[in-house]
């Protein structure tokens, strides 16, 4: 079985996040860009194919030169190979082309990628995949089997988790749940190594339509000043909930 897993270069929760050019630009001086963790999920979730059923673990990314050690990081984690599409990640439509003609010519069996990016939260792509290709889609999967061709998923829905069948070629968006949080692989050293002497490749974009554009961003409100009320004081609390906050 071939795997693709497609992985988004995002920032870290932890990184300060700031605009430039009148906020038109998300400006990434001094941030830490990691792997999506939804797209880490599937990473893993890949592995473990790899390790149980001799598959094949291949990873993309659509970005420039500044994204390969994020996919550096993929293959210390034990992906076979890497392939970076040498292009801007400009909208949803875009990327989605760039990973439809990766998929096509390298006849990949099962493409995992994440629900939504860490950072624009489109939660487009790969859907938009799956009707470029004609390929089984299912989303928000949180569990997924393999057996020759046949695929056995779980899925998040409103209210619930639905349990579907289907046959590969298949796309699934994943999040949380393809693996347990505690079985995230942290590269070690051997790996790190290995990495360095694995494929890389870089293919040049095919064409393809910019629909969206970002023209503007805007950081949330900062939070209220906090006031603190003594456990006692239920006058003065019910006092601020209804006259000054409002809520009752």
């Amino acid at each position: 079985m071939k795997i693709l897993v497609c992985i988004s270069h995002v920032p870290d929760t932890t990184s300060k996040i700031n605009f430039t050019h009148d906020d038109s630009q998300f400006d990434s001086n001094g941030v830490q860009f990691v792997i999506n963790p939804n797209d880490e999920f599937g990473l893993t979730r890949a592995i473990w194919f790899q390790e149980q059923q001799a598959a094949t673990v291949t990873v993309v990314n659509v970005g420039g030169p500044d994204t390969e050690p994020t996919l550096r990081k993929a293959l210390a984690i034990g992906a076979n190979d890497a392939i970076r599409v040498n292009a801007n990640p400009t909208d949803s439509f875009f990327v989605a082309k760039q990973l439809a003609e990766v998929i096509k010519n390298g006849g990949y069996d099962l493409v995992i990628a994440g629900k939504e990016s860490l950072d624009y939260n489109g939660g487009m792509v790969p859907g938009m995949v799956a009707a470029i290709l004609g390929y089984n889609f299912i989303n928000s999967c949180t569990e997924l089997t393999i057996e020759a061709t046949n695929a056995k998923a779980i899925r998040e829905i409103d209210g619930g988790r639905e349990k579907v069948s289907t046959s590969l070629p298949l796309i699934i968006g994943g999040q949380k749940g393809l693996v347990e949080e505690k079985d995230l692989r942290i590269p070690n050293m051997r790996g790190i190594m290995t990495a360095r002497a694995k494929t890389l490749t870089v293919v040049e974009p095919v064409e393809a339509s910019v629909h969206t554009k970002a023209v503007k961003f805007e950081k949330p409100a900062p939070k209220s000043a906090v006031k603190l009320v003594a456990a006692d004081n239920i006058d003065e609390l019910i006092n601020l909930l209804h006259n000054e906050a409002k809520v009752i």
